[in-house]
């Protein structure tokens, strides 16, 4: 009986503690690495929920992603593209990894509309905001 009031109180220390609160704002900071078609919907479903509830949100768009962000995507990743599209106008930031960019042979004028070529200040203010929480697919 010990033993299991020492885990009850354990488990309402944890619960009660500020890494397991979150607040109905939180940024929602999303990495994105895959291109593959489910994934990348999942991902980018994932995070227009949230943004449409209040969570101010950012997609990172990194290695086999950035065929998502790029001109040469829209007909395979045409539904990402738009799906991207949306969220961008609707005032979300979509950060592209300047060097997969660069790695998959594109440049900055190859983005899609609205999407912002990431770099250390870009990148790091939205991904270490306060209360920012990620994911990652």
């Amino acid at each position: 009986m010990k033993k299991l009031f020492k885990v009850l109180v354990l488990a309402f220390v944890f619960a009660a503690s500020p890494w397991a609160l979150s607040a109905a704002n939180d940024p929602l900071f999303i990495n994105l690495s895959t291109d593959e078609i489910n994934r990348s919907s999942m991902a980018i479903n994932f995070a227009k929920h949230h943004f449409s509830t209040g969570h101010p949100l950012t997609i990172f768009l990194n290695d086999k992603a950035v065929i998502l962000g790029v001109k040469a995507g829209s007909t395979k990743h045409a539904e990402q593209q738009q799906a991207l599209s949306e969220v961008i106008s609707a005032g979300a930031l979509v950060i592209m990894c300047p060097m997969c960019l660069k790695q998959a042979g594109y440049s900055e004028s190859d983005l899609i509309t609205g999407i912002k070529l990431g770099g250390p200040k870009l990148t790091g203010d939205a991904l270490f905001k306060d209360g920012t929480k990620t994911m990652s697919w």
